[in-house]
């Protein structure tokens, strides 16, 4: 039962007689917990005092019941009221009475009422059938003014109260129905000194509590937040499940029954068809907690970047819809340095062990730090915690018992916090805890915020990674693949990937050549063209081999460094990233461009060495440059970008920061990629269109080379489409990690 509020010393009422003499019960009541005199606020005109007389009776009954403070019964207003007795007590009143009373606790029967008063039995008979009570006060003067007096069943301003969904420190919330829009919300009722409104209406997020609009009721102190009514329960009932549930029997199973619980206890139809409840049916509890955190995660991103902190992250905080999608509610909560009033621990209560290092110092009555301190990274901190506890049933800090005083006990806490991330209790994680999912919650934990994940996206695509596969492969590959193996070994794979299919097209050049151009020389010619021709070729491995080690200084620096744990910054990390993508592409075109320079180069070098060659050498000599070039260009590509994207890109993922321009690199590789393949379908036709311009009587002397660059090409390309398939398979489930952030 609700305790009286505190009489305000010295103060007075003067007792309307106005029409709306009701309103100035109400004002008597507010002012003091001694009820007034009716009389003295009834009005003396005859045409409304009998009026006036029922509505000032609704007003005290309620208020006497709800205060516990001298409640009486009708009949006794009839005794101290004689006028009240010369006409039959209307319908209304005795409905009020009746509600009044089981909103007081008390058991009442229908049958009751039918019996004490017969002439109205009929009608009350049909009106108190139902427990849906609508307030019959004329001027609504009954609504109640404190936070404390607050009641199911009472009407507030535009909305009927319906059932109370959950009770703070500093507000009581509801189900109500706003009567002006005929339809069901969530009334946030708190004091009226708050800035949430101003804050909340900047947000709109599919994670987040849509906040419609608020109400200040004139003359009362009270603010009116009314909100989406999200009827699926909180997280904190689902941590209720959690801690009473083996650990082997958690999945997401257990999240869409908990869902259906809640609706079914509140009468609500749960969703017949839902691919959402259908997509956490299947999941490990592990992944159930990465599709709720990625989401909750996103929801934080935004609101960091529009400048808003939650700073209250906990599970009752996340509401979930009938469907199990989380949404975060009751953001910036009232929040000041140094808690004055009341202390820390009586003011935050159990939000206090969902806090970071920093926000528990602004807290703190001897620390200097304050609320303006904490930014995304501070809210990042505190779903992991809360995360950790729903994916364990246990906090990562034993804060669930705080002895001591305030300051012993926040010291406590922020001792604990201060360990490193090491000291964490991993041993409660699940053993199918996926890496990511890890990762996730300890970086986030850190006690430096400058070591945590600086935005919620990051954090995010770290979920993602959790519940994709594919994804999940790539990035956390097992301990012993090939592909971590890999990873040091980038000079001499680059070296095979390029030298194996160069060799090959030299060969063949050389082959071709010299049947073709070179035995048609005299001896001095034929040694002047095999001395140009190995020069070359000498020079541009040569220059090859430069560009190639060029390329990978940066990408071989930066992996080794984080190989041994270096930090770097942003844009390190991000030239680091373009540079792996851009491995492949780099590389081939420098192959290209210099089979092509060479393809000019050694004829006129050649002819510059007093050897003429005829104009059909020429053309012989550089179209043999070309498709060379052309084999050059598409085996190695596929061989390196494969290397580059199994291997050395998902390393990067696991440290964040990735974001549009990451996504846009890996269209425009996919992309390049089904060039580079119409490249490769292509050798064999331009061995064929090549074969075109030889001379009949030539072709017998080439054509085993013909014929083994097709098939050989032919050959290579199947393996190339098989790499340019599976190429295209992870480029897509690096797209869908990075195009999140």
């Amino acid at each position: 039962m609700s305790h009286p509020a505190p009489p305000v010393s010295g103060a007075t009422v003067t007792p309307d007689r106005s029409p709306n003499s009701s309103r100035g019960v109400a004002e008597a009541w507010r002012a003091s917990d001694t009820p007034p005199d009716l009389p003295a606020y009834l009005p003396d005109s005859p045409a409304i005092r009998r009026v006036s007389l029922i509505e000032l009776i609704k007003v005290d009954l309620a208020n006497r019941w709800m205060r516990g403070a001298e409640p009486k019964r009708l009949s006794q207003y009839v005794e101290d009221l004689p006028e009240l007795g010369t006409w039959p007590l209307p319908p209304d009143l005795i409905y009020e009475e009746f509600h009044v009373r089981r909103r007081a606790g008390r058991s009442v029967e229908v049958a009751e009422y039918t019996a004490a008063y017969p002439e109205q039995a009929d009608q009350l008979s049909e009106m108190l059938a139902t427990d849906d009570y609508r307030s019959t006060l004329v001027a609504g003067a009954a609504e109640p003014a404190n936070l404390d007096d607050i009641e199911v069943g009472q009407k507030i301003d535009d909305f009927d109260l319906m059932t109370g969904l959950g009770r703070g420190a500093f507000a009581r919330v509801f189900l109500a129905r706003q009567r002006s829009m005929q339809r069901l919300v969530a009334v946030k009722i708190s004091q009226d000194k708050s800035a949430e409104p101003q804050t909340l209406a900047q947000l709109d997020h599919d994670y987040i509590v849509r906040v419609f609009d608020q109400r200040v009721p004139e003359g009362r102190r009270l603010r009116l937040l009314y909100m989406q009514y999200v009827p699926g329960g909180t997280l904190f009932t689902v941590l209720e499940r959690v801690r009473a549930t083996p650990a082997g029997e958690r999945s997401g199973a257990l999240l869409v029954d908990v869902i259906d619980s809640v609706l079914t206890d509140k009468g609500e139809i749960r969703p017949s068809e839902s691919v959402t409840r259908a997509e956490l049916a299947t999941l490990s509890w592990p992944e159930t907690i990465a599709w709720l955190g990625r989401r909750l995660a996103e929801a934080l991103d935004y609101a960091g970047r529009v400048g808003v902190l939650h700073r209250d992250i906990k599970p009752a905080n996340v509401l979930l819809t009938a469907e199990g999608i989380p949404k975060l509610a009751d953001f910036n909560i009232s929040f000041s340095g140094n808690v004055s009033g009341d202390s820390p621990i009586a003011y935050f209560g159990g939000s206090l062990a969902y806090m970071s290092p920093e926000q528990l110092a602004a807290v703190h009555p001897d620390k200097s730090a304050s609320a303006a301190d904490l930014d995304t990274r501070s809210d990042l901190y505190a779903l992991a915690v809360m995360l950790w506890e729903l994916l364990t049933g246990r906090k990562p800090f034993d804060d669930d018992v705080m002895t001591g005083g305030d300051r012993t006990a926040l010291d406590g806490m922020l001792l604990r916090r201060s360990g490193s991330p090491q000291s964490l209790p991993y041993g409660d994680l699940p053993p199918d805890c996926p890496a990511a999912l890890r990762r996730a919650l300890v970086r986030a934990l850190d006690p430096d915020p400058d070591h945590r994940w600086p935005r919620g996206a990051d954090m995010a695509q770290q979920f993602d990674v959790c519940l994709d596969a594919r994804a999940r492969d790539l990035v956390d590959p097992p301990p012993h693949s090939g592909r971590l193996r890999a990873r040091p070994l980038m000079h001499p794979i680059m070296a095979l990937a390029i030298a194996v299919p160069n060799a090959l097209a030299i060969l063949y050049s050389y082959s071709h050549n010299r049947t073709l151009i070179i035995d048609k020389l005299d001896e001095q010619a034929q040694h002047r063209f095999d001395q140009v021709a190995l020069t070359a070729y000498g020079i541009c491995f040569f220059i090859g081999f430069v560009v190639t080690n060029v390329l990978l200084a940066h990408l071989w620096s930066v992996a080794r460094g984080l190989r041994a744990g270096k930090p770097y910054d942003a844009a390190t990390l991000a030239r680091a990233r373009t540079d792996t993508l851009q491995l492949g592409r780099r590389n081939v075109l420098t192959c290209f461009a210099l089979w092509a320079l060479s393809g000019i180069v050694v004829p006129v070098s050649v002819q510059l060495s007093g050897n003429q060659l005829s104009a059909e050498a020429y053309v012989h000599f550089f179209i043999t440059q070309i498709v060379c070039g052309a084999i050059a260009m598409a085996y190695p590509y596929f061989l390196v970008t494969f290397y580059a994207v199994r291997s050395l890109y998902p390393m990067f993922l696991p440290h964040g920061g990735l974001g549009a321009q990451d996504a846009r690199q890996l269209e425009q590789l996919d992309r390049a990629s089904t060039y580079f393949l119409v490249v490769a379908a292509a050798v064999p036709l331009l061995g064929v269109a090549g074969a075109t311009f030889i001379p009949p009587q030539d072709l017998p002397a080439v054509i085993i080379a013909l014929r083994v660059l097709c098939v050989g090409s032919a050959l290579a390309f199947v393996g190339v489409y098989w790499l340019f398939r599976m190429l295209e398979q992870d480029l897509a489930a690096l797209q869908r990690i990075v195009s999140r952030g």
